[in-house]
Protein backbone atom coordinates (compact mmCIF):
# COMPACT_ATOMS: atom_id res chain seq x y z
CA UNK A 1 0.00 0.00 0.00
CA UNK A 2 1.65 3.50 -1.13
CA UNK A 3 2.67 5.87 1.92
CA UNK A 4 -0.08 8.94 1.62
CA UNK A 5 2.10 11.84 2.38
CA UNK A 6 -0.77 14.46 0.93
CA UNK A 7 0.27 18.32 1.72
CA UNK A 8 -2.05 19.77 4.72
CA UNK A 9 -3.13 23.47 4.20
CA UNK A 10 -1.03 25.72 6.95
CA UNK A 11 -2.57 28.13 9.30
CA UNK A 12 -0.43 30.78 7.96
CA UNK A 13 -1.84 30.17 4.34
CA UNK A 14 -5.52 29.29 4.91
CA UNK A 15 -7.68 27.84 2.43
CA UNK A 16 -10.41 30.84 1.26
CA UNK A 17 -14.38 29.52 1.36
CA UNK A 18 -15.77 28.61 -1.75
CA UNK A 19 -19.19 28.10 -3.04
CA UNK A 20 -20.65 24.54 -3.01
CA UNK A 21 -23.85 22.95 -3.38
CA UNK A 22 -26.55 22.77 -0.79
CA UNK A 23 -23.62 23.92 1.49
CA UNK A 24 -23.03 28.08 0.50
CA UNK A 25 -19.66 29.30 0.99
CA UNK A 26 -17.22 26.54 2.98
CA UNK A 27 -13.66 24.72 3.22
CA UNK A 28 -14.28 21.48 2.78
CA UNK A 29 -11.59 18.52 3.66
CA UNK A 30 -11.43 15.04 3.40
CA UNK A 31 -9.69 13.06 6.73
CA UNK A 32 -9.15 9.20 5.48
CA UNK A 33 -8.93 6.79 8.09
CA UNK A 34 -5.09 7.03 9.06
CA UNK A 35 -5.68 10.92 9.95
CA UNK A 36 -4.29 11.95 6.81
CA UNK A 37 -6.18 15.47 5.78
CA UNK A 38 -6.99 15.82 2.09
CA UNK A 39 -7.91 19.68 1.19
CA UNK A 40 -11.39 19.60 -0.92
CA UNK A 41 -11.93 23.07 -1.75
CA UNK A 42 -8.56 24.28 -2.36
CA UNK A 43 -8.32 25.03 -6.25
CA UNK A 44 -4.90 25.56 -6.16
CA UNK A 45 -3.91 22.27 -5.31
CA UNK A 46 -3.67 18.92 -7.65
CA UNK A 47 -7.14 17.80 -6.36
CA UNK A 48 -10.78 19.83 -5.64
CA UNK A 49 -13.90 19.30 -5.40
CA UNK A 50 -15.98 19.65 -9.24
CA UNK A 51 -19.12 21.78 -7.26
CA UNK A 52 -21.32 20.96 -10.28
CA UNK A 53 -23.12 17.40 -8.96
CA UNK A 54 -22.30 17.71 -5.48
CA UNK A 55 -25.59 16.20 -3.49
CA UNK A 56 -26.45 14.17 -0.46
CA UNK A 57 -25.65 17.39 2.03
CA UNK A 58 -28.84 18.69 3.19
CA UNK A 59 -31.32 17.34 5.21
CA UNK A 60 -31.62 13.28 6.13
CA UNK A 61 -33.79 11.18 4.25
CA UNK A 62 -36.63 9.32 6.37
CA UNK A 63 -38.78 6.29 5.84
CA UNK A 64 -42.09 6.64 6.93
CA UNK A 65 -44.21 4.02 8.62
CA UNK A 66 -48.39 4.98 8.74
CA UNK A 67 -51.86 2.74 10.24
CA UNK A 68 -54.67 3.46 7.81
CA UNK A 69 -57.12 5.83 9.80
CA UNK A 70 -61.12 4.40 9.43
CA UNK A 71 -62.02 8.01 9.12
CA UNK A 72 -60.17 7.92 6.16
CA UNK A 73 -56.17 8.81 5.24
CA UNK A 74 -53.41 7.73 7.95
CA UNK A 75 -51.64 8.38 10.67
CA UNK A 76 -47.60 8.04 10.98
CA UNK A 77 -46.94 5.88 13.70
CA UNK A 78 -42.88 5.35 12.90
CA UNK A 79 -40.14 7.85 11.66
CA UNK A 80 -36.87 5.94 10.67
CA UNK A 81 -33.84 8.17 9.40
CA UNK A 82 -32.12 6.26 6.36
CA UNK A 83 -27.92 6.29 5.50
CA UNK A 84 -27.06 9.14 3.83
CA UNK A 85 -25.59 8.79 0.41
CA UNK A 86 -23.05 11.70 -0.53
CA UNK A 87 -22.17 12.07 -4.37
CA UNK A 88 -19.10 13.80 -4.86
CA UNK A 89 -17.40 14.89 -7.99
CA UNK A 90 -13.46 15.04 -7.60
CA UNK A 91 -11.05 16.23 -10.46
CA UNK A 92 -7.28 15.37 -10.02
CA UNK A 93 -4.60 16.23 -12.06
CA UNK A 94 -0.69 16.32 -12.18
CA UNK A 95 1.93 18.38 -13.52
CA UNK A 96 2.80 15.15 -15.44
CA UNK A 97 1.63 11.77 -15.98
CA UNK A 98 3.94 10.82 -13.68
CA UNK A 99 2.83 12.70 -10.77
CA UNK A 100 -0.55 12.50 -11.89
CA UNK A 101 -0.73 8.69 -11.57
CA UNK A 102 0.93 9.13 -7.68
CA UNK A 103 -2.35 11.42 -6.87
CA UNK A 104 -4.82 9.35 -8.48
CA UNK A 105 -3.68 6.27 -6.96
CA UNK A 106 -3.04 8.06 -2.95
CA UNK A 107 -6.70 9.42 -3.56
CA UNK A 108 -8.33 6.20 -4.49
CA UNK A 109 -6.60 4.55 -1.36
CA UNK A 110 -7.38 7.53 0.70
CA UNK A 111 -10.93 6.72 0.08
CA UNK A 112 -10.76 2.70 -0.61
CA UNK A 113 -9.60 2.09 2.94
CA UNK A 114 -12.59 2.75 4.73
CA UNK A 115 -13.70 -0.26 3.59
CA UNK A 116 -10.63 -2.60 5.21
CA UNK A 117 -11.48 -3.98 8.17
CA UNK A 118 -9.21 -3.55 11.25
CA UNK A 119 -8.33 -6.57 13.56
CA UNK A 120 -11.00 -6.49 15.44
CA UNK A 121 -13.51 -6.69 12.50
CA UNK A 122 -14.67 -3.67 12.39
CA UNK A 123 -14.18 -0.51 9.72
CA UNK A 124 -12.76 2.81 9.89
CA UNK A 125 -14.69 5.41 8.55
CA UNK A 126 -13.18 8.73 7.02
CA UNK A 127 -14.50 12.17 7.96
CA UNK A 128 -15.77 14.87 5.56
CA UNK A 129 -15.46 18.15 7.19
CA UNK A 130 -16.81 21.01 6.73
CA UNK A 131 -15.80 24.63 8.13
CA UNK A 132 -17.90 27.88 7.56
CA UNK A 133 -16.59 31.30 7.55
CA UNK A 134 -17.83 31.45 10.71
CA UNK A 135 -15.61 28.91 12.14
CA UNK A 136 -18.41 26.61 13.35
CA UNK A 137 -17.16 23.13 11.40
CA UNK A 138 -19.59 20.28 11.34
CA UNK A 139 -18.45 16.41 10.51
CA UNK A 140 -19.90 13.26 9.04
CA UNK A 141 -18.53 9.91 8.92
CA UNK A 142 -18.47 8.30 5.15
CA UNK A 143 -16.95 5.02 3.80
CA UNK A 144 -16.59 4.41 0.28
CA UNK A 145 -19.31 2.95 -1.91
CA UNK A 146 -18.26 3.15 -5.73
CA UNK A 147 -17.56 5.85 -8.92
CA UNK A 148 -13.91 5.96 -8.38
CA UNK A 149 -13.33 5.63 -12.06
CA UNK A 150 -11.93 7.70 -14.71
CA UNK A 151 -14.41 9.02 -17.67
CA UNK A 152 -12.32 7.01 -20.06
CA UNK A 153 -12.21 9.64 -22.68
CA UNK A 154 -9.59 10.99 -25.31
CA UNK A 155 -6.98 13.03 -23.38
CA UNK A 156 -8.08 11.96 -20.05
CA UNK A 157 -5.94 9.59 -17.96
CA UNK A 158 -2.50 11.61 -18.87
CA UNK A 159 -2.47 14.35 -16.51
CA UNK A 160 -5.86 15.03 -15.21
CA UNK A 161 -9.70 13.04 -14.98
CA UNK A 162 -12.33 12.90 -12.89
CA UNK A 163 -14.51 10.69 -10.77
CA UNK A 164 -17.82 11.05 -9.29
CA UNK A 165 -17.84 9.38 -5.97
CA UNK A 166 -20.33 7.74 -4.04
CA UNK A 167 -20.05 8.02 0.02
CA UNK A 168 -22.39 6.11 2.31
CA UNK A 169 -22.82 7.00 5.97
CA UNK A 170 -24.45 4.99 8.40
CA UNK A 171 -25.37 7.94 10.46
CA UNK A 172 -27.04 10.46 8.51
CA UNK A 173 -26.35 13.42 10.41
CA UNK A 174 -24.07 16.00 10.49
CA UNK A 175 -21.95 16.44 13.91
CA UNK A 176 -20.27 19.26 15.26
CA UNK A 177 -17.05 18.88 16.21
CA UNK A 178 -17.05 21.01 19.06
CA UNK A 179 -18.60 19.51 22.13
CA UNK A 180 -20.81 20.72 24.83
CA UNK A 181 -19.76 20.30 28.07
CA UNK A 182 -21.81 20.20 31.37
CA UNK A 183 -19.64 19.99 34.89
CA UNK A 184 -21.32 19.44 38.21
CA UNK A 185 -19.04 19.35 41.62
CA UNK A 186 -19.70 18.88 44.92
CA UNK A 187 -19.23 21.70 46.97
CA UNK A 188 -16.87 22.53 50.19
CA UNK A 189 -18.12 20.87 53.70
CA UNK A 190 -19.57 23.81 56.04
CA UNK A 191 -19.92 23.81 59.72
CA UNK A 192 -23.38 23.55 60.80
CA UNK A 193 -23.55 26.66 62.73
CA UNK A 194 -20.76 28.93 61.68
CA UNK A 195 -20.99 31.51 60.19
CA UNK A 196 -25.08 30.31 60.63
CA UNK A 197 -27.33 27.15 60.10
CA UNK A 198 -25.99 25.70 57.20
CA UNK A 199 -26.41 22.10 55.84
CA UNK A 200 -23.92 20.45 52.89
CA UNK A 201 -25.35 17.47 50.99
CA UNK A 202 -23.50 14.30 50.59
CA UNK A 203 -25.64 12.93 48.23
CA UNK A 204 -27.10 15.68 45.58
CA UNK A 205 -25.26 17.67 42.98
CA UNK A 206 -28.34 18.86 42.10
CA UNK A 207 -30.96 19.88 39.59
CA UNK A 208 -29.44 21.21 36.50
CA UNK A 209 -30.78 22.07 32.75
CA UNK A 210 -29.13 20.62 29.93
CA UNK A 211 -29.43 22.37 25.98
CA UNK A 212 -28.67 20.47 22.86
CA UNK A 213 -28.64 23.38 20.39
CA UNK A 214 -28.59 20.66 17.94
CA UNK A 215 -31.19 19.39 15.35
CA UNK A 216 -31.59 15.81 16.53
CA UNK A 217 -31.42 13.63 20.09
CA UNK A 218 -28.05 13.35 21.07
CA UNK A 219 -26.67 10.11 23.49
CA UNK A 220 -24.39 11.80 25.66
CA UNK A 221 -20.85 10.27 28.26
CA UNK A 222 -20.27 10.59 31.34
CA UNK A 223 -17.52 10.90 33.69
CA UNK A 224 -18.07 10.49 37.26
CA UNK A 225 -15.06 11.28 39.50
CA UNK A 226 -15.38 9.98 43.09
CA UNK A 227 -16.23 9.65 45.65
CA UNK A 228 -19.29 7.99 45.10
CA UNK A 229 -21.25 4.99 45.97
CA UNK A 230 -24.45 5.27 43.94
CA UNK A 231 -24.74 7.36 40.96
CA UNK A 232 -28.21 8.03 39.26
CA UNK A 233 -29.02 10.17 36.41
CA UNK A 234 -32.79 11.34 36.02
CA UNK A 235 -34.21 12.94 33.24
CA UNK A 236 -37.16 14.63 34.79
CA UNK A 237 -39.41 15.81 31.89
CA UNK A 238 -39.63 11.90 31.14
CA UNK A 239 -38.74 10.16 34.81
CA UNK A 240 -36.46 8.23 32.74
CA UNK A 241 -32.84 6.96 34.97
CA UNK A 242 -30.33 5.42 35.12
CA UNK A 243 -28.50 3.81 38.35
CA UNK A 244 -24.81 2.51 38.41
CA UNK A 245 -23.87 0.77 42.21
CA UNK A 246 -20.53 0.46 42.65
CA UNK A 247 -21.51 -1.19 45.64
CA UNK A 248 -22.30 -4.00 43.84
CA UNK A 249 -19.44 -4.03 41.07
CA UNK A 250 -16.43 -5.86 41.54
CA UNK A 251 -14.13 -2.46 41.87
CA UNK A 252 -16.42 -1.33 44.65
CA UNK A 253 -16.91 2.14 46.05
CA UNK A 254 -15.47 4.93 43.68
CA UNK A 255 -12.75 6.69 45.51
CA UNK A 256 -11.68 10.09 45.62
CA UNK A 257 -9.64 10.88 42.26
CA UNK A 258 -11.34 7.72 40.82
CA UNK A 259 -13.40 7.57 37.36
CA UNK A 260 -15.83 6.20 35.96
CA UNK A 261 -17.30 6.66 32.48
CA UNK A 262 -20.86 5.89 31.08
CA UNK A 263 -21.50 5.64 27.67
CA UNK A 264 -25.58 5.94 26.92
CA UNK A 265 -24.58 4.47 22.52
CA UNK A 266 -23.59 1.85 22.54
CA UNK A 267 -24.41 1.16 26.77
CA UNK A 268 -21.04 0.91 28.18
CA UNK A 269 -19.98 1.33 31.90
CA UNK A 270 -15.85 1.28 32.34
CA UNK A 271 -13.78 2.22 35.15
CA UNK A 272 -10.27 4.06 34.55
CA UNK A 273 -8.72 1.59 34.62
CA UNK A 274 -11.02 -0.23 31.99
CA UNK A 275 -12.98 -2.88 34.05
CA UNK A 276 -16.47 -3.58 32.85
CA UNK A 277 -19.11 -2.31 35.35
CA UNK A 278 -22.38 -2.53 32.91
CA UNK A 279 -23.63 -5.42 35.70
CA UNK A 280 -23.44 -2.30 37.98
CA UNK A 281 -26.36 -0.95 35.82
CA UNK A 282 -29.91 -1.00 37.52
CA UNK A 283 -31.39 -3.47 34.88
CA UNK A 284 -33.63 -4.02 33.31
CA UNK A 285 -35.71 -0.38 34.96
CA UNK A 286 -32.40 1.44 33.49
CA UNK A 287 -32.75 3.16 30.55
CA UNK A 288 -29.27 5.52 29.14
CA UNK A 289 -31.61 8.54 27.91
CA UNK A 290 -31.05 10.81 25.32
CA UNK A 291 -31.09 14.34 25.03
CA UNK A 292 -33.77 15.74 22.84
CA UNK A 293 -32.95 19.33 20.86
CA UNK A 294 -33.59 22.35 23.22
CA UNK A 295 -33.31 22.25 27.15
CA UNK A 296 -33.75 19.53 29.26
CA UNK A 297 -34.51 19.19 32.90
CA UNK A 298 -32.21 16.58 34.63
CA UNK A 299 -31.41 15.37 38.17
CA UNK A 300 -27.71 14.53 39.06
CA UNK A 301 -27.14 12.18 42.33
CA UNK A 302 -24.14 10.96 43.81
CA UNK A 303 -24.74 9.33 47.15
CA UNK A 304 -21.41 8.87 49.33
CA UNK A 305 -20.56 12.46 47.77
CA UNK A 306 -17.84 14.68 48.87
CA UNK A 307 -15.89 17.79 47.94
CA UNK A 308 -14.10 16.69 44.35
CA UNK A 309 -17.25 14.40 43.32
CA UNK A 310 -18.06 15.67 40.31
CA UNK A 311 -20.09 14.67 37.06
CA UNK A 312 -19.03 15.91 33.21
CA UNK A 313 -21.29 15.33 30.81
CA UNK A 314 -20.09 15.46 26.81
CA UNK A 315 -21.97 15.55 24.02
CA UNK A 316 -21.67 16.66 20.43
CA UNK A 317 -24.53 18.47 18.86
CA UNK A 318 -26.33 16.59 15.60
CA UNK A 319 -27.97 18.28 12.53
CA UNK A 320 -29.80 18.03 9.78
CA UNK A 321 -27.60 19.87 7.07
CA UNK A 322 -24.12 21.03 6.79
Amino acid sequence: MPLITAPVTTPEEPTPPIDVPEIGFAVITYIDPAGTRWPMTDLAADWYTLAEGVSGLGAASYSLTADDHPRGGARLRHVQPQPRTIVWPLLVKGADHTAFTSNWRQLATAFTRTLRRKADGSFSPGTLEVARPDGGVRTIAVYYSDGYDGRGQTATGITWDSAVLTLWCEDPYWVDAEPVVVHRETGADVDFLIPFPSVSSSQVLGATTVANPGDVDVWPVWTITGPATLITFTRDDTGESFALDMTATAHGALLAGETVTVSTDPPRVRSGTGENLVAGLNWPEAVLWSLPPGPTPVTFQLDGAAPGSAVDLVFHPRYETA
